[in-house]
């Protein structure tokens, strides 16, 4: 920069509207493919604003803006949208102190492996250079040793600094490009104020392309097909093959053609297989740990604890694009053999070589398998039974999975979990069974809400369900979150298991310290959530639909018009004050 440069975004001698750094993010996420822009406004955004502006007015093509009030509710959303659509989307962040409040977000979208393109920005000159000036607040407040992109790289794919105006447009879709591929997760740029603010002489990068396809050799796809023709009692183990595209599919036709059981481990972070499906094999793996003599284990990053715990004589078949996860600290698979190209592509191959099968093993399978899907309908009907018997104050959270579950019947809805004493309830009672129909929220508590937003931006059709426990919603940004969701017109169902304490970090106090000081006076810190205030009434001020629910006969009612009302375009928030 120079002290005579033109200012940027004035008329040329040309007559044509000057372009700067702003220009060129906005130029090169249109090129990567981005349908959304998610700020969370820093005053390093003026440049981008000024570019959407010029554009909007210009009837030039840009990604669409959206304002937002916290860090947590820009990346979140960007979570929840990418979940569905599976594209890369930009999240604007401010600064250094905006980076580190959405960091957990941040982590929580790579371990949900979400693509996106993060931003944040830093001065260069601190008001010592030629050109225009950044501001103070550079100098006394915002910037920190070592630059935003070395904060953000322990929990981002790639992390790096933009270098000049001129390479930005180039090094936003090369971001882009490397969130997508697989393992998907963010990318991080740092793009300093005085870049931004720099005249860009319009060299726009080429847009950017889906990644190729992968796969596995047929002849290691024909030697795990071996395996599992002389396999007698083999399982699927998954928990992340619906993130793929047709991953859930190529489950069910994979299952299908070789008659093997599926287990959704707790660890399940979407869903993957329907849970109606008479192969179906719930979501413990433990009585597979000395059954099985083969185990699949489909996207599955974690499915042992403790790590160490091997079983006794399976055979471990790993079928995963990437089933080393650079982001995961400690990880043990115990695998025999890999199968490492797109897992759909992978299932799609063993589908077709589903041949010359033993009809006595099948049989022998098909029929134990019978048996455990019928006695787990069976305890799930006792489940039912018995909460809905239950007569002392408040509901029996079963028997809210259950009501939420027959509400939902036949309307395509989308469930988004940020529970945890609750968690294997909803998986259990809710029954999802298609594509995309369950997402459980990734990371640190507090993203629920923003998640379920996003998801609700990319699925306008379809009825969107957060459930969430009372302290996870504690840890939300509500008020941001409720404004997105009104100035955005995106409605959502809000649905509260509020047992009044923080249940799984009491539980770890009295397991770690079953006869100590605290089981013997009752002081039982950290945990006690009764003081709150009535949690539907936040949503009040925004002229939310709002209930608050304590008996079981007014349970249904109460959903029944939160749904009519989410309906209508107004998200509902549903407190029920649950038993455990």
């Amino acid at each position: 920069m120079t002290d005579t440069q033109k200012t940027p975004g004035t008329d040329s001698a040309d007559g044509v509207d000057g372009v700067d750094g702003g220009d060129a993010l906005v130029s090169a996420f249109h090129a990567a493919g981005a349908d959304y822009l998610f700020c969370s406004s820093g005053s390093e955004w003026a440049p981008v604003w000024e570019s959407l502006a010029r554009r909007h007015r210009d009837g030039l093509p840009c990604p669409r803006y959206l304002d937002l009030t916290h860090e947590t509710v820009a990346v979140g959303m960007a979570t929840g949208y990418g979940l569905v659509r599976r594209r890369p989307q930009g999240v604007l962040l401010h600064a250094a102190p905006g980076l580190l409040q959405g960091s957990m977000a941040v982590h929580g979208a790579m371990l949900a492996g979400v693509p996106m393109v993060v931003a944040s920005s830093e001065s260069t000159t601190y008001g010592d250079g030629p050109g225009q000036d950044p501001g103070g607040q550079w100098y006394r407040n915002l910037s920190i040793v070592g630059g935003p992109h070395g904060i953000a790289q322990p929990f981002t794919k790639w992390s790096n600094e933009a270098a000049g105006v001129h390479t930005l447009p180039t090094m936003i879709t090369r971001a882009a490009e490397l969130s997508w591929r697989a393992p998907a997760g963010p990318a991080y740029l740092n793009i300093p104020l005085e870049i931004l603010l720099e005249e860009w002489d319009g060299r726009e990068a080429k847009p950017v392309v889906p990644p190729g396809s992968t796969h596995s050799s047929p002849e290691e796809a024909d030697s795990v097909a071996q395996l599992i023709r002389e396999a007698r009692n083999p399982v699927i183990v998954t928990e992340t093959s619906g993130r793929e595209a047709g991953g859930f599919e190529a489950l069910v036709a994979f299952a299908e053609a070789w008659h093997i059981p599926v287990v959704e481990p707790d660890s399940a972070v979407c869903g993957n297989f329907p849970r109606t499906h008479p192969l179906h094999a719930g979501s413990d793996i433990g009585p597979w740990m000395d059954e099985a003599d083969l185990i699949l284990l489909v996207n599955c990053r974690a499915p042992f604890y403790p790590p160490s715990r091997r079983p006794s004589k399976a055979r471990i078949v790993v079928i995963d694009e990437v089933p080393q996860r650079p982001h995961v600290v400690y990880q043990v698979l115990f695998a025999d053999a890999y199968l490492e190209g797109n897992v759909a592509n992978t299932l799609r191959q063993l589908a077709k070589r589903a041949k010359d099968l033993d009809g006595t093993a099948v049989a022998e399978r098909r029929t134990a398998q019978e048996a455990r899907s019928a006695a787990e309908r069976s305890a799930v009907t006792t489940a039912e039974t018995k909460a809905e018997q239950h007569q002392t104050e408040g509901i029996d959270p079963v028997l809210l999975a259950a009501t939420l579950r027959e509400l939902l019947d036949g309307r395509d809805g989308i469930v988004v979990d940020e529970t945890i004493t609750h968690s294997r309830i909803v998986k259990r009672h809710l029954w999802t069974d298609a594509p995309d129909s369950y997402f459980y929220v990734q990371g640190g508590l507090g993203q629920g809400i923003a998640v379920a937003l996003g998801v609700k931006l990319a699925a306008r059709e379809r009825p969107v369900v957060l459930t969430i426990g009372d302290g996870a919603f504690a840890y939300n940004p509500v008020i941001p979150s409720y404004d997105a969701s009104k100035a955005y017109e995106l409605p959502l169902l809000i649905v509260v298991f509020n047992n009044r304490v923080y249940k799984s970090m009491n539980l770890n106090h009295r397991r770690f310290y079953p006869e100590g000081a605290a089981a013997e006076t009752g002081e039982w810190l950290g945990t006690d959530l009764r003081r709150l205030p009535r949690l539907a009434a936040f949503a009040e001020p925004f002229g939310m639909h709002t209930e608050t629910v304590d008996a079981p006969d007014a349970l249904a009612p109460a959903l029944e018009r939160a749904l009519k009302a989410v309906s209508e375009g107004t998200t509902a928030v549903v407190d029920v004050l649950v038993t455990r």
